[in-house]
């Protein structure tokens, strides 16, 4: 069994893939985007980002975002 805990559940995505230029957030091959995957926190999902960004540094197209599902799942409370 699972214990509830007294905070909140803030979901948060973590994702990337090449983009075509560096001014524009359109990706090259939406095919290969990299789901890096979904966290329970913005400080776990930060960690992750983290991680992925800099196994990418070498290639400047290569970007991970972070989205704030919650905000998506609960727009009026997020």
């Amino acid at each position: 069994m699972t214990e509830k805990s007294d905070t909140k559940q803030r979901l948060h995505l973590v994702f990337g893939g090449e983009l075509t230029t560096l001014k524009d957030i359109e990706f090259r091959d939406l095919d290969k985007l990299d789901i890096v995957g979904i966290f329970p926190d913005y400080a776990t999902a930060l960690t992750a980002w983290k991680a992925k960004a800099q196994q990418t540094v070498d290639n400047a197209h290569m970007r991970y975002f972070i989205v704030h599902m919650h905000r998506l799942l609960d727009p009026q409370n997020g």
